[in-house]
């Protein structure tokens, strides 16, 4: 199936904007966020204007429809990712807030699995994990007393697993890489990873964020034990994000909030919390948030996940083609269009990334400049930051065409004047 590029364009209103000089917008920033089609802001719309009303709680009509929509979003992105049932599938505000919501069980004292950390245990990341999924771990040995230990990159930005029975040995406990690299699109090689993890009977998790929108992921296939993800990088709403995790894992690991909704019974001294998943999801959540992350489901599943991941790979050979030949860009990632997402990060000789994403925005092009949150990955690589083109399902190879024409006149610009 062959994405109409046109006609996708169309479902996203903001994307007929006109900006800098009434020129056309080129997003190409999906990377940080994706943009939201007319079904996504009216399912959210909706939601506050015929079914709003706290879930779980209400005995009326409203309350129970709202609770209906709610669940079923949670159904729905069950089926999406292949987990084995909606029981797996936690609610949070953000892939940051599930990083988190593991980091911080896993180093409690009364978790009752043999996952608990202690000083001479290991946790393993890599050069390559955003901050998101690099700090909760650096505070978790720290609270633990476990050694931090990690993949390093290699020099086109993909993991260096020459050292894996190494890196991951006997003392290794947790194992938290991220599936596809904001910064260089570099895609983990799990397999091997995976089954060196359950060797020595570690946990595998897995930062999502990069791949959940863009190609097909199955739970059950990848063999991981948990994985996270935003809603707002997959044409969904801002402020919800998805844990999953084997059942019987999150059985045995204690909630990270507390409050109303995650409990059966309370007492003055004591509380009883609730099963899998509500125990991790107090207080009043994003009912409507999961209403538009239903809808996201259900629009990248009316284009299939497969063809969007086909119609990247397209954009991947036309970009790496034509970004080779720029003289003075450097591409920090992969040169190969094997095993890497539509992420472009790169820098022109003698031209600051601020000053690049700058003159592109003249020209209309949004593009993201910075470390991309992976300040040890620009440490690595000798820099201070990128300019980041992030491609999704609604650009096309004329969007390329405008990147390139875009860089070309900003080398123009900057030679012309001396700088």
């Amino acid at each position: 199936m062959t994405l109409d590029v046109a006609r996708i364009k169309g479902d996203f209103p903001l994307l007929s904007r006109k900006v800098r000089h009434d020129l056309p917008l080129i997003y190409l920033d999906s990377g940080a966020t994706s943009q939201k089609p007319v079904a996504v802001i009216e399912a959210e719309s909706d939601f506050y204007r015929l079914h709003n009303s706290a879930v779980h709680r209400g005995a009326h009509l409203i309350a129970e429809e709202a609770t209906d929509i709610y669940e079923g979003a949670r159904i729905k992105v069950a089926r999406f990712i292949g987990a084995e049932s909606a029981d797996e599938v936690i609610f949070t505000k953000s892939a940051t807030e599930s990083i988190n919501l593991l980091a911080y069980s896993l180093g409690q004292s009364d978790t009752k699995s043999s996952f608990h950390l202690k000083p001479g245990a290991s946790i393993v990341v890599s050069e390559l994990e955003h901050h998101a999924n690099l700090i909760p771990w650096q505070e978790l040995a720290k609270r633990s007393g476990a050694s931090l230990r990690w993949f390093p990159a290699t020099e086109d930005g993909r993991l260096d697993l020459s050292n894996l029975d190494q890196v991951i040995d006997s003392s290794t406990k947790i194992v938290a890489l991220t599936h596809q690299s904001n910064v260089t699109g570099a895609i983990t090689p799990l397999s091997e990873i995976v089954k060196q993890a359950k060797s020595v009977g570690a946990l595998t998790i897995l930062d999502s964020c990069q791949s959940v929108p863009h190609f097909p992921v199955d739970v059950r296939e990848l063999g991981i034990d948990f994985l996270a993800f935003s809603g707002h990088k997959m044409v969904g709403p801002t402020g919800i994000g998805v844990l999953w995790g084997r059942k019987e894992l999150l059985n045995q690991i204690s909630p990270f909030l507390f409050g109303g909704s995650m409990v059966t019974s309370v007492s003055m001294t004591e509380a009883t919390f609730a099963d899998t998943p509500r125990k991790f999801e107090a207080g009043v959540p994003n009912m409507a948030g999961a209403a538009g992350l239903s809808a996201a489901v259900d629009y990248l599943e009316s284009l299939g996940m497969e063809a969007i991941h086909q119609h990247e790979l397209s954009l991947n050979d036309y970009a790496l083609a034509q970004l080779k030949e720029i003289a003075g860009l450097r591409l920090i990632g992969p040169y190969e269009n094997i095993d890497r997402g539509a992420v472009f990060s790169f820098t022109l000789e003698g031209i600051h990334p601020h000053d690049v994403g700058q003159s592109l925005d003249d020209r209309g092009i949004a593009v993201r400049t910075g470390h991309h949150c992976a300040w040890p990955l620009m440490k690595k690589f000798g820099i201070s930051g990128t300019t980041r083109a992030s491609f999704y399902l609604y650009n096309s190879l004329e969007d390329v065409d405008r990147l390139v024409e875009g860089i070309y006149e900003t080398q123009r610009f900057f030679t012309a004047r001396g700088l």
